[in-house]
């Protein structure tokens, strides 16, 4: 698996005051929003901040929101969902325990998740929209 990270996402208790706290408070701007569920910013080349609700997050990255895994994805885009699953693959090899196996999502894309050792959650995706141009300005 290449090394890269294209998402950070915080589960956050609150979307809308989050939204107050980087966007007004902050004034970073919003490349995306679903409102109440994820606000995406772009923070770096071709690196996206999601502010995403806490039990959306945790229940599609497999995880107990009563339990002591920490409300953070690092994420990976990849190819294709053949590339998803074939990460996966090498993580699980690694040691790595999957959270959530390879599935479609509702907005078009394919994600799956995995805990490493210390149970941080990674997950893999393929966007079909994802693109980073050479400026490292991101569209989704």
């Amino acid at each position: 698996m290449k090394p890269a990270v294209s998402f950070i996402s915080l589960g956050v208790r609150d979307t809308a005051a989050s939204r107050a706290f980087y966007v007004e408070g902050l004034g970073w701007p919003v490349h995306m929003e679903v409102p109440g569920e994820v606000i995406f910013v772009q923070v770096n080349h071709g690196l996206m901040l999601s502010l995403w609700d806490r039990a959306a997050m945790a229940a599609d990255a497999g995880v107990d929101p009563s339990g002591g895994i920490p409300a953070i994805t690092l994420s990976q885009n990849l190819g294709s969902p053949a590339e998803v699953d074939e990460a996966l693959a090498q993580a699980v090899a690694a040691g790595a325990v999957v959270a959530a196996e390879g599935k479609a999502t509702t907005w078009g894309g394919y994600v799956a998740y995995f805990a490493d050792p210390d149970g941080f959650r990674w997950e893999l995706a393929f966007n079909p929209t994802w693109q980073v141009d050479d400026g490292g300005d991101v569209t989704v």
